[in-house]
């Protein structure tokens, strides 16, 4: 099968395209043709390489995908063979007490595909059972591919993490990037009274508006913060939803207002910032980290995908054959939305 590997970090040069042997399901697994293969900031970091974390090279990126069920292993029915699917990103070893308790993504074991075992950017992929969840002949694969991560992500930052109620109000940082387009549909569909984003992009920021945002403040002028606040009626918000890190961490906590809740699940910006932490306990801030989200979480998810009420935004979508092209629009902030690779 073509696939794509990286074997070594560094350049879009590292991107090779070989010929593997196809996979076969073992016990309580299915094998799933791929059609489409999503792209996240998390390939570029897979590719490049994280000090001090240790990739499991060679690797076959990719943590969305969609497809058709095409071989299951032993104990899998065969019914299931011909099954449109999704691919759920996250997956564990075993079912420790984590994941008994409905929480595996935050299990010792857990993991994703494309950042700790091969992932979809291959013409197929196993995996176990339950990660194959079942499209509706209603939904478009390539919408089906679009969602998964970055939604999955922006849920457990919104309803699990920070717990953005109806009528408090939400600054989400990047409002182009996957996990802040969903963030705001989220925040919408939550009931918040009033969304705020930021971006440095006059384009991304008419798109964001159109996406459901009040308000869209560019966070590269130095008085994003102050004018964030000033939007609230000086009150400050309750939540920020930030993965940018050290370029807007201090402002975030200083347009919060006491008692608000600043959530990060990255930090592209910069990993290494100051906390300011007379502006954490004088105002009784929350700081609190959020990584991915549970199966449970993603099925309810697509429900909301299926029924209409969350539209995931497709930016675009390429041949396999250019998945470097991918990784640099990605990485020069090109994309609003999901970028989508076809098969």
């Amino acid at each position: 099968m073509r696939a794509v590997v990286i074997r070594e970090h560094g350049g879009y040069e590292r991107l090779l395209f070989e010929e593997l042997p196809e996979p076969e399901p073992a016990p309580g697994e299915v094998r799933v043709r791929i059609g489409v293969a999503g792209l996240n900031h998390l390939d570029t970091w897979v590719r490049r390489g994280v000090p001090g974390h240790a990739f499991p090279l060679p690797l076959v990126p990719g943590c969305d995908g969609a497809g058709v069920i095409d071989a299951v292993g032993p104990g899998v029915p065969a019914r299931r063979v011909g099954e449109r699917v999704l691919i759920a990103p996250g997956f564990t070893k075993g079912v420790d007490a984590e994941a008994a308790r409905g929480q595996d993504h935050l299990s010792g074991s857990y993991g994703i595909f494309g950042e700790t075992t091969d992932g979809t950017c291959a013409e197929a992929l196993v995996v176990p059972q339950q990660n194959a969840i079942p499209v509706p002949a209603s939904l478009e694969l390539t919408t089906a591919a679009a969602f998964p991560l970055t939604y999955l992500t922006a849920w457990g930052m919104l309803a699990r993490r920070a717990r953005l109620e109806a009528g408090e109000s939400v600054l989400i940082h990047a409002a182009g990037s996957g996990v802040s387009v969903a963030c705001i549909q989220l925040a919408r569909l939550f009931g918040a009274r009033m969304v705020i984003v930021t971006t440095s992009s006059p384009g991304k920021a008419e798109k964001a508006r159109m996406l459901g945002a009040d308000l869209v403040l560019d966070y590269s002028k130095p008085d994003w913060s102050r004018d964030a606040k000033k939007a609230t009626g000086g009150r400050g918000l309750d939540v920020v939803v930030d993965h940018l890190g050290k370029q807007t961490f201090e402002g975030s906590l200083r347009c919060l207002v006491k008692g608000g809740r600043y959530v990060t699940c990255g930090a592209t910006t910069g990993a290494t910032a100051e906390v300011p932490l007379n502006l954490v306990f004088f105002k009784s801030l929350s700081l609190l980290g959020s990584t991915m989200g549970s199966l449970g979480d993603l099925h309810r998810l697509l429900d909301l995908v299926v029924s209409g009420r969350l539209k995931p935004v497709i930016d675009s979508t390429l041949p396999l054959s250019q998945v470097a092209e991918a990784h640099r629009r990605i990485e020069q902030r090109e994309v609003f939305g999901k970028l989508l690779l076809s098969l």
